[in-house]
């Protein structure tokens, strides 16, 4: 004899996991604490400046 469930609790359940996956998902994708944001822009600026610093022509209007 098959074994009874409540469907309700099994929604419930699978729902909960659906949850927890997405939440996962997310914490991968933008699970950065400030201070490794702060860095990455601190980064992305002086690899900015370095580029200019070695442009040829020093044009305002380039």
């Amino acid at each position: 004899m098959p074994k009874v469930i409540n469907l309700n609790q099994a929604r419930k359940q699978k729902a909960r996991a659906d949850k927890a996956t997405r939440a996962a998902d997310n914490r991968i994708a933008f699970g950065r604490t400030k201070a490794e944001k702060e860095a990455t822009k601190a980064e992305e600026v002086r690899h900015q400046k370095q580029l200019d610093a070695h442009r040829l022509g020093k044009d305002k209007s380039e």
